[in-house]
């Protein structure tokens, strides 16, 4: 099933939530809008907004503060884009130029500072403690898993264990907090409350694994990214980290250097990662978290919602973009 299928659902309530993030990107600064404007423009999947509208609808809530707070989440996700753009020093996110690339470094950096203050004077006006707790900790989180990516780095011998915990906090957390807050705004149980961040958190899990297994299977024009990327900026990802443990000898050196590096032959590498186990285990660590998101849904009253959100752990593992 492709994502458009997936959201149907909440296909009305997607259209309100792009008018409450069109109508509160306005500013009297023109580059405000501009850069703005630019990005949100720019066709991502909404992965994050539509779990909490999917969740918050699958608990029963019929109210409208989950369009306010689903544009929260959007505009704390540009803003950390904005940010990882600059110091990725990227240039190509979604299939074109990215806003540092076009309008420089220091104004993608102010914008997304922008985003931060705008989402936070949005979540006031939904007047919960309960939902201003989870989303402002959540930003904290996202931070530290900006700092610790930063100190893995150029360094090949970092761990699955001390990778996944960047992917939790910088990836995962914001997913968790979406469909936490969603389930807040329904009113649920503490149990249910429990298990959409559970299902959160494995599923953006799932989702960052299989992004580390396209950047070395996919296509560049399908991903609208460059292929490729991660080795380039000296990440060391989850299939990197697979060759480092069971490659032979030669592969091991050849990941290790282009890892310190971030300037290897990437026909080699990929040619290393094929020869191993390496894009099979990361799909099956995707495929794993998955079903533990699925799993934590198992309670749920039975309706459209929840079997798309049952669905969203297939098309997590199973996306080629």
């Amino acid at each position: 099933m492709n994502l458009p299928d997936l959201i149907a659902p909440i296909a009305d309530d997607m259209k309100s939530v792009d008018a409450v993030i069109r109508g509160r990107l306005d500013s009297e600064v023109v580059l405000i809008r501009t850069i703005g404007d630019y990005i949100i423009g720019a066709g991502g999947k909404r992965m994050r907004p539509a779990l909490l509208l999917m969740i918050a609808r699958a608990l029963g809530y019929p109210g409208t503060h989950h369009h306010t707070l689903a544009a929260v989440v959007e505009f704390i996700h540009t803003a950390t884009l904005l940010h990882d753009d600059v110091v990725d020093e990227s240039d190509l996110r979604r299939g074109r130029q990215t806003a540092n690339a076009v309008f420089g470094n220091a104004a993608s950096v102010l914008v997304g500072d922008y985003l931060y203050s705008r989402a936070f004077e949005m979540m006031v006006d939904v007047d919960s403690m309960r939902v201003m707790a989870i989303l402002s900790q959540a930003t904290t989180v996202i931070a530290e898993g900006e700092v610790l990516q930063l100190l893995n780095v150029h360094d090949p011998d970092v761990s699955q264990e001390r990778y996944l915990q960047v992917v939790r906090y910088k990836t995962a957390k914001l997913f968790e907090a979406a469909a936490q807050v969603g389930a807040v705004l329904a009113g649920a149980t503490p149990a249910q409350e429990e298990a959409a961040a559970a299902y959160g958190r494995h599923i953006g899990t799932a989702f960052q694994l299989v992004d580390d297994v396209l950047d070395y299977s996919g296509d560049a024009q399908a991903l609208g990214k460059n292929v490729g990327d991660d080795l380039r900026e000296g990440k060391p990802t989850l299939p990197l980290i697979r060759v480092m443990e069971v490659g032979t000898a030669a592969q091991r050196q050849l990941i290790r250097d282009a890892i310190e590096t971030g300037d290897a032959d990437f026909g080699a590498v990929a040619a290393a990662i094929n020869d191993t186990d390496a894009l099979a285990h990361a799909r099956e660590a995707a495929r794993a978290e998955a079903e533990r998101a699925r799993v934590a849904l198992a309670n749920y009253p039975v309706s459209t919602y929840r079997e798309s959100l049952l669905e969203f752990c297939a098309f997590a593992v199973n996306r080629d973009r």
